[in-house]
């Protein structure tokens, strides 16, 4: 898990006051952190630290867990890979409570394999697949009742696949690119203008980085004489 992630520069400082003691743990608070779990929804924010004191919290207090919760917050942590938020996440709802609200659908158990599947793809970089899986059907329950509602959450996993794509490629095809960021057409021209990377004949440039640069080191052993005498004359006499 990043510093950014353990104590974003975005959070308010009554958070921070309540996350940063044992307050965290008081279910009284349980309210306040959902509300800035939606907050950070809203606002294309993250922060890991005060997501998991939620997830603590249902693990310590059975009866307050809200299954919407832990949805959203296994989405906001998916969108942080190649961080390992979301199987910290996953560890902390393992022994899900059974929600007592009669009023919410608990979808969690459906839907808890299908994101652990799209974590899996974007950990080994498969965006494309990334992508079919989570248009397909079988996740049309997500899209139409979670990611809808999260500010960003398409854009989020670009953010992933480009990440992957600056350190990996110093010139990647636009078909290739494409199929990695699930943009096509003029998105595409519009998404690669916005980075301030040149496109020229189906190939796009990435500017260099120290992650897609190679370049040669050069070890040099600085030994001196009596130390290299020492040896020899050790290997002669064993």
């Amino acid at each position: 898990m990043s510093s950014a992630s353990l104590n974003p520069s975005t959070r308010p400082e009554a958070i921070d006051a309540l996350v940063s003691g044992v307050d965290r743990y008081n279910p009284q608070n349980i309210s306040v952190l959902e509300d800035y779990l939606y907050h950070q929804i809203r606002h294309r924010e993250y922060d890991a630290f005060a997501n998991l004191a939620v997830l603590k919290l249902y693990q310590f207090n059975p009866e307050l867990y809200n299954p919407d919760v832990v949805l959203n917050i296994l989405l906001k942590a998916l969108c942080a890979a190649p961080l390992p938020d979301f199987n910290l996440c996953v560890a902390l709802i393992s022994d899900r409570p059974v929600s007592t609200d009669e009023d919410t659908e608990d979808h969690v158990p459906t839907l808890l394999p299908e994101l652990q599947r799209l974590s899996s793809l974007l950990h080994r970089c498969r965006f494309p697949a990334f992508w079919s899986a989570y248009n397909s059907d079988a996740l049309a329950l997500l899209r139409d009742n979670y990611t809808v509602e999260f500010a960003g959450f398409e854009d989020a996993v670009r953010e992933v696949a480009l990440r992957a794509v600056r350190a990996t490629f110093k010139r990647i095809t636009t078909d290739r690119l494409s199929s990695y960021l699930n943009l096509q057409g003029e998105a595409l021209d519009a998404y690669i203008a916005k980075l301030g990377w040149a496109q020229e004949n189906g190939v796009v440039s990435i500017p260099a980085n120290p992650d897609n640069q190679i370049q040669a080191s050069v070890v040099r052993e600085n030994i001196q004489f009596n130390q290299l005498q020492k040896l020899i004359t050790h290997a002669y006499n064993a």
